[in-house]
């Protein structure tokens, strides 16, 4: 791949450069000496195609997501207890081809053996001022909680969970990957964690509900004592926990028209409040206080609103509510969590004056199309502009994901110019 002065964006992205004149900051976001340290705390890794078949028992493979061609042509993602999706097939050029091509795993070899995987995402995110980066799963990966059949997630959690480590063993410091767990049955999810801890995590991957699918209170949830075993093996072990937008399969997504609109807004983003108002009303910080927990991708400028509203049912709602806390829920949402941002000014406008400086944090999404690479600068000049203080910014771009992820500040970055 080419260096960003050789991308060419397409006319339909030439917004994408686009930026105001910023004063006032200390330091900058573009790559050079005087940069602030910059984590994004959402990106992604695509694992090769066949992984969950080559690493996963024969027995399973029925379970797995499947390319099926029809006789018009037209391909579809079929998997058991899921309406089949058809895939569309699109012609990316200019920026939106780079990509779609990027993002691959970290040791991919080129022709003569040599691991090139690494240093080339490396490059890519040093291009884009990035000095560490928290890792998701991408492509076939994204749908490994989508089964009922929870020997097939768990097994599906333990394919990826291997093979992520194997990639960012060698960059840990800047490369730090999430560990997915089946948490539709408790007694795996502990069991893997563990593991994982064992294995150099930092970060777990929740989905954003315990049994993705249609609603069914008599389903397990966050909120419940049941998951009191989980949380104490994540707080013993240090780990930080994330709820990434669209873990699992949401069957209640729209058709037609103006169907990826909602489906973006209501099915992917917004389920992604429901985990975090699960622990911050039902007194999980309050038995666990040094739980971590983040949400991913699915931006912050509701969190003023969430937190408003979760104080305002616990005060006038007190008759039904339980347990009783010794705080609020949006203390605990203050203490215990955080919230991912990308190109969110409702966020950034509010951030200061609700005191939420210690809270969000900065991502570029590499390599999708709706993040900002590799357009970052650009894409912060336009988010955060002129009205924050240097000390929120630096926390806002990378030092508050030190702080819930555990990476290291190198101490330039710490020391005053």
């Amino acid at each position: 791949m080419g260096t960003v002065a050789e991308i060419i964006p397409n006319a339909a992205n030439a917004w994408r450069l686009g930026a105001p004149e910023v004063e006032g900051w200390v330091r900058d976001v573009r790559p050079g000496p005087n940069k602030h340290f910059i984590v994004s705390v959402d990106t992604h890794m695509s694992p090769p195609v066949k992984l969950f078949h080559e690493r996963m028992d024969r027995k399973f493979h029925d379970f797995l997501p499947r390319i099926e061609v029809r006789k018009n042509g037209e391909r579809y993602i079929v998997m058991p207890g899921a309406r089949p999706d058809r895939l569309v097939n699109f012609d990316f050029d200019g920026d939106d081809l780079v990509r779609s091509k990027s993002g691959a795993d970290l040791l991919a070899k080129d022709q003569d053996g040599t691991v090139v995987g690494g240093l080339a995402r490396i490059a890519d995110q040093d291009r884009d001022g990035v000095d560490a980066e928290v890792i998701f799963p991408n492509g076939a990966a994204l749908l490994m909680w989508s089964s009922r059949n929870n020997e097939v997630v768990d097994a599906q959690a333990r394919a990826w969970n291997d093979w992520a480590m194997e990639q960012c063993a060698p960059f840990l410091h800047r490369c730090s990957p999430t560990a997915a767990i089946c948490t539709a049955d408790v007694d795996l999810a502990v069991a893997e964690i563990e593991r994982v801890a064992k294995l150099g995590y930092r970060i777990l991957a929740l989905p954003n509900k315990p049994i993705f699918g249609e609603h069914d209170v008599n389903d397990i949830n966050y909120n419940l004592p049941v998951f009191d075993r989980m949380w104490a093996a994540i707080q013993d072990h240090d780990l930080a926990i994330t709820y990434h937008v669209s873990t699992g399969r949401d069957p209640r997504a729209a058709r037609g028209n103006g169907g990826a609109i909602i489906n973006y807004v209501c099915h992917s983003l917004s389920p992604t409040i429901e985990p975090i108002v699960n622990m911050c009303a039902s007194g999980v910080f309050e038995r666990f206080p040094r739980l971590r927990a983040a949400t991913i991708e699915a931006d912050a400028g509701w969190v003023p609103w969430m937190m408003q509203k979760m104080d305002e049912a616990y005060l006038k709602h007190h008759f039904w509510v339980r347990p009783k806390m010794k705080n609020l829920p949006s203390d605990y949402y203050r203490s215990n969590c955080f919230a991912s941002f990308g190109e969110d000014k409702a966020a950034v406008a509010l951030v200061e004056e609700f005191g939420l400086e210690n809270n969000f944090m900065w991502a570029n999404d590499y390599p999708h199309h709706e993040g900002s690479w590799p357009y970052s600068a650009q894409a912060l000049y336009r988010t955060l502009g002129n009205g924050l203080r240097e000390e929120t910014r630096a926390k806002l771009l990378g030092f508050n994901a030190a702080r819930a992820f555990r990476f290291d500040i190198p101490e330039k970055y710490t020391t005053s110019n």
